[in-house]
């Protein structure tokens, strides 16, 4: 069970990374796949010509990442060039 504070709006990648247990790398893919969540590009990046992107998700966004992360079976640890996890159906 995850839980969050009720006045919580919007999660970063980062929070919703460590809630459901989901790499970050599989976080955007399967963000990507399911459209889920949104790209923020700070203006200070922007300003600077950086290519920063910052992911925020929803509470409901939250809700599905969690139902789809419990199926996420990681076999070990985290490798060097990334986890190595499987979609579990």
């Amino acid at each position: 069970m995850v839980r969050i504070k009720s006045s919580q709006k919007f999660f970063t990648d980062e929070e919703v990374s460590g809630l459901t247990g989901v790499c970050l790398e599989h976080l955007h893919a399967l963000a990507r796949t399911k459209h889920l969540g949104f790209i923020v590009i700070p203006r200070a990046a922007k300003a600077a010509g950086k290519q920063v992107e910052k992911w925020l998700f929803t509470y409901s966004d939250l809700v599905v990442l969690t139902v789809l992360g419990s199926r996420w079976q990681y076999q070990g640890k985290n490798t060097v060039g990334g986890c190595s996890a499987v979609l579990k159906i």
